[in-house]
């Protein structure tokens, strides 16, 4: 009997710090996987931007890199599948296809005054009701409004047919189709502030609120559509179906198998976004939650609440290459063994204002309780509590708005790797928190959907068949200062609110 050729998806996962490349075959395993880190620049204080032909020329590379160590031919792989970081907005020139600026970082509060304007003429209403978001300079569309208003190579294409507009996932689809295709998926336009969250599309009122003309906006798919195929031209000589778009947070979601409502996860990057499944009900609340879409397969939506924290792994990031606290990651746990818990230091990472819940766009980042004993070690785990500090503020809040009670966290990220922060996390929710062994679940939740969509897998059933790898942190009954560490940390939220 003949053996069943292997075949194989082609994923790319590109975040805010890099790009990572994998081949996974039919079993869900990551047989091959290349990353390659990119430039952040920031031109101003609380400015970040990114290179998107940096980018662009990283996932080339990396495709190249993985097709040349594994000998892969046309035939050997099935699909080519995208997630990405979801606001993060860049415009180019469609006849020339170079953009007109540089990535505008979902980090950046360069567009601060332009939120505040929308408030102060009562719009914020009207938007957050339509798109489930808050007016923040997190989102795209302000960061677009930016560039329209600022560059001048986007104001003279802008109206002539010419502009394009769209998140990372709309550049990459549009470069790897050789300019054939300008798509997006749900997922990422519904980030942007410019989509009717119920009705599933670009609406009308909001682009003409932020000055945006439909025809530069990508067309609107389900992730499990076939959004193009490569150009042999620039896939040296491959063409592949793309199919399996989905921005990363909701990846995550799906990488994690929170296929029924009540499932909630954390995924630990550069910030961190906290989304709980609600199933086929939207749930909307005028007190800072935001509604978003879980999913859309078949052109079916489901939908999901989200709690987005700004700085979680930057701040650790910022000990790192600001302060040279450390010098790699490796070293926090045997910084950490021994350290005795009798400082009273918190570190509120306002870096870029507060996020979720409190949605503080002019808070700046503190540390509090500072003695003449503290030394590094304290600043450094005064950090990673923040991390769970703002995870139980995130959770808290969207227990009390849904009244829906929270089994379990299931996490990933790279900050799940540290055993401090994950124990920590368990004890300060007084939940179970599960951590995947699989690193690479955003890339996971494309290639999942990917697979669906190619046939690899009939359906999420036979996806959660194959078995999940991991290990759960449960809460301690040692740590019994934690309540009052808690209430430590809630009054220097205040300070920052109110500096």
């Amino acid at each position: 009997m003949k053996k069943m050729k292997r075949k194989f998806i082609l994923a790319i996962d590109q975040s805010t710090s890099g790009t990572k490349a994998a081949l996974v075959d039919n079993k869900g395993d990551i047989i091959i996987s290349r990353s390659m880190e990119h430039k952040q620049y920031y031109p101003r204080p609380s400015w970040v931007e990114h290179d998107p032909e940096e980018i662009y020329g990283n996932v080339k590379k990396l495709i190249k890199e993985l097709i040349k160590v594994k000998d892969m031919e046309q035939d050997d792989i099935q699909a080519l599948s995208i997630t990405n970081q979801r606001e993060t907005i860049l415009l180019w020139d469609r006849e020339t296809s170079k953009p007109v600026y540089n990535a505008i970082v979902w980090q950046c509060r360069r567009s601060q005054e332009i939120c505040r304007e929308i408030i102060d003429d009562g719009l914020e209403k009207t938007i957050s009701k339509k798109t489930g978001l808050k007016v923040d300079p997190y989102f795209s569309a302000t960061k677009i409004k930016w560039v329209l208003d600022n560059i001048d190579a986007a104001k003279s294409l802008s109206g002539s047919g010419r502009l394009a507009i769209g998140t990372i996932d709309s550049w990459l689809v549009w470069k790897l189709t050789g300019g054939k295709v300008h798509a997006t998926d749900h997922t990422n336009a519904s980030r942007t502030m410019l989509y009717d969250i119920s009705d599933l599309k670009w609406d009308k009122e909001l682009l003409d609120i932020f000055g945006v003309d439909l025809d530069s906006l990508p067309v609107i798919k389900s992730s499990d559509s076939i959004f193009g195929m490569t150009s042999r031209e620039e896939l040296f000589g491959l063409e592949i179906p793309i199919t399996g778009i989905i921005g990363d947070s909701q990846a995550a979601l799906f990488g994690q198998r929170c296929f029924s409502p009540g499932m909630v996860k954390a995924t630990y990057g550069t910030g961190t976004s906290i989304l709980l499944n609600t199933g086929k009900k939207m749930v909307k609340s005028e007190k800072g939650i935001v509604s978003a879409i879980a999913w859309v397969l078949n052109e079916e939506p489901e939908y999901a609440v989200e709690g987005i924290i700004h700085s979680t792994g930057d701040t650790i990031k910022w000990l790192r290459d600001n302060l040279g606290i450390i010098k790699d990651y490796g070293q926090i746990d045997s910084m950490l063994e021994g350290l005795e818990d009798k400082e009273k230091v918190y570190l509120v990472p306002a870096f870029v204002g507060l996020g979720f819940p409190y949605w503080d766009m002019e808070a700046r980042g503190m540390i509090t309780g500072l003695s003449r004993s503290t030394d590094r070690r304290h600043i450094l785990k005064a950090a990673l509590e923040a991390v769970g500090y703002q995870v139980k503020d995130a959770l808290e809040f969207i227990r009390s708005e849904t009244g829906i009670n929270i089994k379990e966290l299931r996490s990933d990220g790279g900050l799940t790797n540290n055993e401090f922060t994950m124990q920590f996390q368990a004890d300060l929710l007084g939940l179970p928190v599960y951590r995947s062994d699989i690193k690479e679940l955003s890339l996971m939740g494309a290639v999942y959907i990917s697979g669906l969509s190619s046939g690899i897998w009939e359906n999420k059933k036979a996806i959660e068949e194959i078995g999940a790898r991991g290990r759960y942190f449960k809460p301690s009954s040692e740590n019994l200062h934690i309540k009052e560490k808690y209430l430590g940390w809630k009054r220097s939220v205040k300070k920052v609110i109110n500096q």
